[in-house]
């Protein structure tokens, strides 16, 4: 039988997330921390037990924010070199994320500079959304000079995190109060080669278009150009899939 996602963060798991910690700071109390998990942990749905390994990490460090971002710092490890890996290599950094979603939208500096790291090992569009809520102009610009990074798994958080319907995330909707920020970060996207950021902005603008299809078509018919890239011809046909649907059914 397949190994369901949500059971590799049992026990085990987090034991071995306690001997990361160790090594950088050998004060962690690993007994109360598991003693915080063991009694539920493997009988939970995903989400509940990142929110479980995250909440008792807040309880069994006895640091502020900025000092437990600065120890998680410690712990990341390499960056990835490729687009992808975030579920197979960096998956084990998810409680890590989730406790920046929890508990950092008081501090905009560090947990946006965290979540850019976070990112080149994992993933950090959902530890973004609450930051972008609580910051939305500040996110909006920063999100901007993000989809420009050298770095690929950055630009695709860029886009990625400011998703309207994000899978798994609440809906957010910085990007129609900020929609020309929001335009132009997408354009700055939209002739990338890597097919993780092309699929991250037409997923973008499928998300926009159940919402505003005419800013939608506003996007769409700014790049449709005579020089038009066979990258973004292949996010508009991707972005359109509602579209076409929509259309199909009347």
């Amino acid at each position: 039988m397949t190994k369901k996602f949500k059971d590799y963060y049992d026990c085990d798991y987090a034991l071995e997330l306690s001997q990361r910690i160790v090594v950088v700071y050998p004060q962690f109390q690993t007994d109360r921390f598991l003693s915080l998990l063991s009694p539920s942990l493997e009988q939970l749905e995903f989400n509940d037990r990142q929110v479980l390994l995250a909440s008792s990490l807040k309880e069994v460090l006895s640091l502020n924010y900025q000092e437990t971002i600065a120890l998680f710092e410690k712990i990341l490890g390499p960056e990835l070199e490729s687009s992808l890996g975030m579920f197979t290599e960096g998956y084990w950094l998810w409680p890590i994320g989730k406790y920046v979603e929890l508990y950092g939208d008081k501090d905009f500096e560090i947990s946006t500079s965290f979540s850019k790291e976070l990112t080149k090992r994992f993933t950090g569009e959902f530890c973004m959304r609450p930051i972008i809520f609580a910051f939305p102009e500040q996110s909006m610009q920063l999100l901007l000079k993000w989809s420009l990074d050298e770095n690929k798994r950055v630009r695709r958080l860029a886009s990625e995190c400011i998703r309207i319907r994000l899978p798994w995330a609440k809906k957010l909707y910085t990007a129609l109060d900020y929609f020309d920020i929001y335009s132009e970060l997408l354009t700055n996207l939209k002739d990338d080669s890597d097919k993780t950021i092309q699929k991250s902005v037409a997923n973008n603008l499928n998300d926009l278009y159940k919402d505003d299809p005419v800013r939608f078509e506003t996007i769409i018919s700014a790049w449709e150009t005579e020089d038009i890239t066979k990258e973004c011809i292949w996010i508009i046909k991707h972005a359109s899939r509602t579209k076409r649907k929509r259309e199909s059914s009347i």
